[in-house]
């Protein structure tokens, strides 16, 4: 037993309304008295609550290639991808629902902090933490529910009994919302312990998990989508209450930060750094890929465990090199753009013409034309090849080298040899099928070059739902919209972020930062998009920070992987990847038809 998330489930209702998957049967009251009598029944009811918690891995192949951050290659059959890319899902989808799902999650966790006071086997200050946990699930659950589909109803914190949800009700207000979840959160936060020293228990909600949810919650109501958005005004409820707020409150920036800086003083977690020896840059990549690679470690506050890491493996390696992968997990050409140069710091592509080609900073030092013959990928420390590298891959921080795979460079694992890497037409690592690798690189970074994966050793990992560099950049970007701009602490923890990769400071990079909040704004979305890569983030920041239409729209490109040869196979083409569609209406999913049939004054979000 590794940790709660692997106890067995106690099975909810598998019932689909609303009144069904919010209650009880009254039947029921003796197997609840049966299982709080007893100390194991009752560990495995919450876990069962902890169940309902989404796999963030899952997620990936759900919302990351929907966005500007990634484009999976099996682009010709997945019916989920293809409507979600093109913008051909509806009330009538059933793919992306959450809703009933999160509500029965809601019902478990209430139902456990109603009835874990039973249990005489369990000491009072057991019981207090467990019911806190169930207390941080709940309110988790509302926040993926907020995060999806804008405000909700608000169950809150009525007796199981009482949890009949009326056919007649609306959804409450975003703000009472968010203060609910806020509210529990930090009520749960004074009960949870600080640490969870015995391992078996890893995975199990801290005071820092709930505090570090809270200051994600409070940073999603301050950007623009929750925060006076012109899009939603106007819209209320059947009760005449505005759903979403009618103007924009400065003031919640200030709250976000307050929120961010509980975590920090909590001074019980660090951004993670490798123990192992090499250079500088070695140094860095390796601290940064070991987030994932070191199991619990002193960045992750909230993880879930991984016993094998297959599903993401198979996805992130090289189809055609490495036996039983499928190569599917690419990073866009937006995302490789964006990584910093090591010597200058600066972010080389400050935009694209009309034909995709970028706009490069002549400071950054970038060079999107040419080869370097003899290069040595820093990754790879003990290896003595090198091989002729194109000019954009030659310079990059350390989080570029940890994460890339681009052509011509040798494969990270090297268990059934060296194999060099070759994308294009008719190479080693480019399938013949319909679903080939159309960017022209893949997300190595998920791959740890420790583990044989060619013998289905895939290992394992603590994904890391959330970690400190989240916070720190959370912490960051609130200091800087603050109504009193908190300047110093934003560059300080921006910083943080940017010294575990080996880069300097940003005002270092861009001196012209100093005192310029929308430059901040610029370079920090960058930082956030480089740092979270491929951990879920990205979709739901450009949607919340209300960029979508203009990073996440129309047209992607790639490399070219029609080359016949090595040198035009760098030349940047739209022709193999589809358009991306982004419409208004797509800043939030749209409640389900079968909910709004049961439901019938349930409002609808904008444009569905």
């Amino acid at each position: 037993m590794k940790n709660i998330l692997k106890l067995l489930v106690i099975s909810c209702l598998s019932l689909s309304s609303c009144n069904e998957y919010l209650t009880h049967d009254v039947d029921q009251q003796l197997t609840f008295e049966k299982t709080f009598a007893r100390r194991e029944q009752t560990e495995r009811f919450l876990a069962g609550v902890y169940a309902y918690i989404p796999n963030d891995m899952i997620l990936l192949e759900n919302m990351t290639g929907n966005n500007d951050e990634g484009y999976f290659m099996w682009d010709s059959w997945s019916v989920k991808y293809l409507n979600h890319n093109s913008g051909a899902w509806n009330p009538t989808s059933t793919d992306y629902h959450i809703w009933d799902n999160m509500y029965r999650g809601i019902n478990q966790a209430t139902i456990f902090i109603e009835n874990v006071d039973r249990n005489e086997e369990v000491t009072e200050q057991s019981k207090k933490e467990m019911k806190a946990e169930a207390r941080f699930l709940r309110a988790y659950f509302y926040f993926l529910l907020i995060r999806q589909y804008g405000p909700v109803y608000l169950w809150g914190d009525k007796p199981s009994e009482l949890n009949i949800i009326p056919t007649e009700v609306d959804r409450h207000t975003l703000d009472e919302c968010v203060d609910f979840i806020s509210s529990e959160l930090r009520r749960a936060s004074e009960d949870l312990p600080l640490t969870i020293s015995d391992t078996r228990w890893y995975g199990r909600v801290t005071k820092g998990a709930a505090l570090s949810l809270n200051a994600r919650v409070l940073l999603y109501r301050a950007r623009p989508l929750f925060n006076g958005a012109n899009i939603y005004k106007g819209i209320q409820n059947k009760d005449g209450n505005f759903l979403f707020p009618q103007q924009y409150d400065a003031a919640k920036w200030a709250d976000a930060a307050v929120a961010a800086k509980a975590v920090i003083d909590l001074n019980t977690y660090n951004l993670h750094t490798t123990k192992k020896t090499g250079t500088d840059m070695y140094k860095a990549i390796q601290s940064y890929s070991e987030v994932l690679f070191e199991p619990w470690n002193e960045e992750i506050i909230l993880g879930q465990w991984v016993a094998s890491a297959d599903y993401v493996d198979r996805r992130a390696s090289p189809w055609g090199v490495v036996s039983t992968a499928y190569g599917g997990f690419s990073p866009s050409l937006r995302l490789v753009d964006t990584y910093p140069m090591a010597s200058s710091g600066r972010y080389p592509v400050t935009g694209y013409l009309t034909n995709g080609e970028p706009i490069i900073d002549p400071l950054s030092g970038y060079s999107e034309t040419g080869f370097t013959e003899n290069f040595r990928n820093p990754a790879d420390l003990t290896v003595t090849h090198t091989f002729k590298a194109h000019n954009s891959t030659v310079g990059r921080e350390a989080r570029f080298y940890a994460s890339i795979l681009f052509n011509g460079m040798y494969w990270i694992n090297t268990f059934k040899g060296s194999k060099q890497i070759f994308f294009q037409k008719g190479g080693n690592a480019q399938s013949t099928q319909s679903d080939y690798n159309k960017t022209g690189y893949l997300f190595r970074r998920l791959v740890n070059p420790a583990n044989d994966i060619e013998s289905s050793r895939w290992g394992k990992f603590s994904w890391p739902v959330i970690r400190l560099a989240e916070v720190y950049l959370n912490y960051a970007e609130a200091c800087n919209e603050q109504p009193n701009r908190d300047e110093a602490n934003a560059l300080l923890y921006i910083n943080k972020v940017r010294e575990r990769a080996g880069l300097n400071k940003i005002e270092e990079a861009y001196p012209e930062i100093i005192g310029n909040k929308e430059l901040f704004r610029t370079l920090l979305y960058k930082e956030r998009m480089i740092e979270l890569a491929f951990e879920n983030h990205r979709y739901w920041d450009i949607r919340t920070w209300m960029i979508a239409p203009e990073v996440s729209n129309g047209d992607r490109y790639g490399r070219n992987q029609d080359a016949t040869t090595y040198e035009n196979s760098w030349q940047r083409t739209k022709h193999y990847m589809l358009p991306i569609v982004f419409r208004t209406e797509h800043y939030l999913f749209p409640i389900q038809q079968a909910q709004l049939n049961e439901m019938k004054n349930l409002t609808q979000n904008y444009g569905w």
